[in-house]
């Protein structure tokens, strides 16, 4: 079955830092561009950052210099390292193709940043 699914969300304080992780399964996965994407409450879901399949990466400006986004091919996985984290970066974190694909959209982890 080809899926994704999130991992590693949680409630940290300001400043401080978690690791995000995405397996998947599917060749799919391994041959394209993957992301990391992002949805607070009441907002839409957006683009947080990217990466091909031979390591180039994007990112949104909210998150340069504080996130990084890695892909372990081998393990079938992709990673979202994320430091420094702000307030404003709560929300539920998603991995997908980039572009996403509907149907790959998983149910996501709950990133809290708060005191």
């Amino acid at each position: 079955q080809v899926q994704l699914v999130e991992s590693g969300g949680g409630l940290v304080q300001p400043g401080g830092s978690l690791r995000l992780s995405c397996a998947h399964s599917g060749t799919i996965f391994s041959i394209g561009a993957m992301a990391w994407y992002h949805q607070a409450p009441g907002k839409e879901r957006e683009l947080v950052a990217a990466i091909t399949r031979n390591g180039t990466t994007y990112y949104a400006d909210s998150v340069k210099g504080r996130f990084a986004i890695l892909r372990d091919n081998a393990e079938n996985a992709v990673y979202l390292q994320m430091n420094n984290l702000k307030p404003e970066d709560t929300a539920v974190y998603y991995c997908n193709l980039s572009p996403p694909f509907r149907k790959y959209w998983g149910q996501g982890t709950q990133v809290t940043v708060s005191s």
